[in-house]
């Protein structure tokens, strides 16, 4: 693998219609602008993790930036992607922190990280195409929708402490979001909790005591991870969301790029493997591909893997400022009510979106039934105990997606039964006929 980048034409101007490859790049100067655009685009999203969580927040740039870098240096440079915090860890941690403590939940992100890059080495050697047979659109979709409905009291719970705040950072967020074109529309939930964060301040809900006592310089705080069997349960469904975003990343990258880069899936998702073991050795929050670094890259066409060199350093040099992840975690419950209402809700849809897009068809009732059990095991949160292991509703919810599709596919290909609408509600309508069903 080289290190080096092609110059992109005189590195100044991206013609009309053009965009500069991952082994390009721009001028030194803009490249860096660029490099630190991405930073400023993962901040909102990254820095909520851990706030919510009660993880460190420079412990998670910490790691957020050595990630980032292996990925570079994994898929061979050709692959531009910045590892922020997963949210598909929040329950998770959440849960095991309450119940064994801070490290046995870094030790359940350090497992996830081994399953994970164990499937790319196997995605790696053997292709992709069972991903989609074991996951197919219907239980992806519905695995991550749960996710993000499961969170909602979470959200509730922080909206309450402070419902003034946490209004004023939902209102900002839904308001830049349509109020700004490019870069700055894209960036609604940092904009959005910049307002938020103001508007605490007004009302004197931030507290600066740590940030004066924090040191400007120095490493960031770190974990030792313990183990225990009964987390297990809660994180390894976790492993399918982070296998569903990085294969959508690639696709992603690929679709702007006008690139064939299914040859760097497992590569991929190794490489997110090892950066969120490498967060679990020292107590970051798991890593994931971000969209919203998806975003600034569509918004300025430059897919240059420069950049995210760029963007890592930065990270990693802001990671090395105490006083700086002091000042992060300052950020109030009020605001992290707001901006997890929005967070939370936009994941659960992120779910129905992978169904539109796959055209998943609902009058299928091996697809309804699919969606529609895991759901509300995931809203209402069951919980299943047997002995030390405790099953609650991400776990149950993920088992139940797989078990229910595979399992009603088999009887029906058993009984050589035909799909029909499983009620009047369900009865297939308009674009539902078009097209085949998944």
């Amino acid at each position: 693998m080289s290190l080096g980048w092609t110059l992109h034409g005189d590195g100044k101007h991206v013609g009309p219609g053009d965009v500069v490859a991952p082994e390009e790049r721009m001028s030194w100067p803009r490249t860096i602008g660029i490099g630190m655009q991405h930073v400023v685009a993962m901040f909102g999203s990254t820095f909520i993790v851990p706030l919510i969580t009660g993880f460190s927040p420079a412990t998670t740039l910490f790691f957020s930036a050595i990630g980032t870098a292996l990925f570079l240096l994994v898929t061979r440079n050709r692959l531009p992607s910045y590892l922020g915090s997963s949210f598909a860890f929040i329950a998770p941690i959440g849960a095991a922190t309450v119940s064994h403590g801070q490290s046995v939940a870094v030790g359940g992100i350090l497992v996830t990280g081994l399953v994970l890059a164990a499937i790319g080495t196997v995605v790696h050697f053997a292709g992709a195409r069972w991903i989609d047979v074991v996951m197919p659109p219907i239980v992806t979709g519905t695995i991550v929708a749960l996710i993000g409905l499961n969170l909602a009291p979470a959200a509730w719970d922080n909206f309450q402490l402070a419902p003034v705040t946490a209004v004023i950072t939902l209102a900002a967020i839904i308001l830049v979001t349509v109020l700004f074109k490019g870069i700055l529309g894209r960036l609604s939930i940092l904009v959005g909790v910049a307002i938020g964060y103001v508007a605490a301040l007004l009302q004197g809900e931030v507290d600066f005591t740590d940030v004066e006592r924090a040191d400007w310089f120095g490493f960031p705080h770190f974990v030792t991870p313990s183990f225990d069997p009964a987390v297990l349960g809660l994180f390894v469904p976790v492993v399918l969301v982070l296998v569903a975003e990085n294969v959508g990343h690639v696709k992603s990258v690929a679709a702007m790029t006008g690139k064939n880069l299914d040859h760097l899936t497992g590569r991929a998702l190794f490489s997110d493997g090892i950066a969120t073991t490498l967060a679990g050795v020292g107590g970051g929050s798991g890593t994931t591909t971000y969209a919203e670094n998806i975003g600034v890259m569509a918004a300025t066409r430059v897919y240059s893997t420069a950049a995210y060199w760029v963007a890592a350093a930065t990270a990693l040099l802001l990671s090395m400022s105490p006083k700086f992840g002091a000042l992060i975690a300052t950020i109030p419950a009020g605001v992290l009510g707001g901006a997890t209402t929005m967070l939370y809700g936009m994941i659960g849809i992120l779910g129905a979106r992978i169904w539109v897009q796959n055209r998943v068809d609902f009058g299928d009732p091996v697809n309804l039934t699919t969606a529609a059990v895991p759901l509300i095991i995931g809203i209402a949160n069951f919980t299943w105990t047997v002995g030390d292991l405790t099953f609650e509703g991400i776990a149950l919810g993920t088992a139940s997606a797989l078990v229910i599709y595979h399992g009603m596919r088999a009887v029906a290909r058993w009984r050589g039964t035909v799909a029909e609408p499983a009620s009047p509600a369900s009865a297939p309508a308009g674009s539902e006929t078009d097209g085949t069903r998944r």
